[in-house]
């Protein structure tokens, strides 16, 4: 293999895909990322046997070929180099690096050793292409509330289901909910991607990156982002009925600045982290006030308050507040929507309109 590429392409395919590489010791293969010939390109991918992830980079080619590379060596190094043209030479299982007055000699391995790269097929499987903006909203709304749980598989990732003729994007942990309308769709679809997976697809989106296209088969999804493409196996198994965990109504509804409530939230939560979390809000309809109150035996206590647009009845209820903070960071606009009924029932966060294609739900702590 002899071919010649410029230094930035192949510094931006490196660092895209080398993240994937990973260092199973029963497979030092998966350690090296993957360099190929493919006409005049230069593929360049990785992959730990969950998430494949691959690059192409135009190159002027004089000799077609392939071999494997260890991935954190070559990446860290093709960053350092100077902003010129790198010549790749590949002599008996060795890599020779050139770039203007810097040379170097990896040792690799021969490609035939590494793994096939997952391929699916375009005509059989479901395919969506979804705006960028929208893509990393709709997954930064929904994977805050996915678990780490390993031993609970389903609920480690993000479930895209159809319902009614749209698309939905939905996680839990079991202590909280979210979900996001994301497109209308004819198709069915029932598939829960890793949130891992979804995080690798963030880190590569780029700025040159304006729409993603989605390809869901039974078992795996596909994500093509203009030059990079993920493929991911998909999480076996069902996901829970969710909906009927989110209240229909509600007795208590509270609509309030944003800035307001993420600031009461914030100032209380410095004073529960004895309590593991634990502030205790409530909404008084006559004075139109939401104040949140939170105690540290050993440092004081706190009760911040916030003016509220609308409150609809009396109530009182307790909840984890590193979990309300990161309901407010990821919601829209600068009016919030909170709403429950008594101090047992889910709480339920939206925007303040009317048409809110997002919601979130919060279990309540036993107070």
């Amino acid at each position: 293999m002899e071919l010649q590429v410029t230094q930035e392409n192949f510094t931006r395919a490196l660092s895209n895909v080398s993240r994937v590489a990973t260092n199973k010791a029963q497979l030092p293969i998966l350690e090296n990322i993957l360099l190929r010939t493919d006409n005049n390109r230069l593929l360049v991918a990785a992959t730990n046997l969950e998430v494949a992830s691959s690059n192409y980079v135009g190159a002027k080619v004089v000799r077609e070929g392939s071999i494997t590379i260890p991935a954190r060596l070559i990446t860290e190094f093709v960053s350092n180099l100077p902003k010129e043209q790198i010549n790749l030479k590949v002599e008996n299982d060795h890599l020779k690096i050139t770039c203007g007055h810097y040379s170097s000699i990896i040792n690799g391995m021969v490609a035939d050793e590494f793994p096939e790269l997952p391929v699916i097929d375009k005509k059989t499987s479901i395919k969506y292409i979804v705006t960028t903006e929208d893509f990393k909203k709709a997954v930064s709304q929904t994977m805050v509330t996915s678990s780490s749980d390993s031993t609970r598989p389903v609920l480690t990732g993000v479930y895209w289901h159809s319902f009614e003729g749209k698309l939905y994007l939905a996680a839990t942990d079991g202590y909280r909910l979210s979900e996001k309308y994301l497109i209308d769709t004819k198709t069915e679809l029932s598939a829960i991607i890793p949130a891992s997976t979804l995080q690798e697809v963030l880190r590569t989106i780029n700025d040159e990156v304006e729409e993603i296209e989605l390809l869901f088969n039974d078992t795996q999804v596909h994500f093509k982002l203009n030059e990079t493409e993920i493929t991911s196996r998909l999480i076996d198994g069902i996901f829970p009925d969710y909906r009927q965990l989110i209240p229909k109504t509600s007795e208590t509804e509270i609509i309030l600045k944003k800035d307001d409530f993420v600031r009461i939230t914030k100032i209380a939560s410095l004073f529960a982290r004895e309590s593991g979390g634990s502030v205790t809000i409530s909404a008084v309809s006559e004075t139109k006030t939401l104040s949140i109150h939170s105690i540290a035996s050993e440092l004081g206590e706190n009760t911040s308050e916030a003016e509220a647009e609308t409150i609809t009845q009396d109530g009182t209820v307790t909840l984890n507040s590193r979990y309300l903070n990161e309901a407010l960071s990821v919601l829209d606009g600068d009016r919030v929507t909170f709403r429950f009924s008594g101090k047992l029932s889910p709480c339920v966060l939206t925007d303040g309109s009317k048409s809110a294609n997002y919601k979130h739900i919060i279990m309540p702590l036993k107070s």
